[in-house]
């Protein structure tokens, strides 16, 4: 598990960056609020993946139509994006609560 979260950390780090190209990293100020809503929205994304994991990690399936390699890789990759579609709905207001957060320790 710990193998999959640094490879999400990898992808969501590329997957937040600036419309030039360049990574959004930690101290990088945000030159407006949509790119802050963005990275807060793809952190959100994350970070509902890895709350999920663990309920999907013990579900056993019995072959033929189950189980093996494959399907642990399917399956964590669903689990992504279940996260990414609970994001989007908005409802959990994470990425609210940390785009303010964001944006207030740019601000100081």
């Amino acid at each position: 598990m710990i193998d999959g979260a640094m490879h999400t950390r990898a992808a969501l780090a590329t997957e937040t960056a600036r419309a030039d190209g360049a990574p959004l990293t930690a101290g990088r100020r945000f030159r407006d609020a949509s790119q802050a809503a963005a990275a807060a929205r793809d952190f959100e994304a994350f970070f509902l993946g890895q709350m999920l994991q663990p309920m999907f990690s013990g579900l056993s399936t019995a072959p033929p139509f189950g189980g093996g390699h494959a399907e642990q890789v399917w399956r964590s990759l669903m689990v992504d994006e279940y996260g990414k579609m609970m994001a989007a709905s908005g409802r959990t207001g994470i990425a609210d609560a940390v785009m303010r957060t964001m944006l207030s320790q740019q601000e100081v």
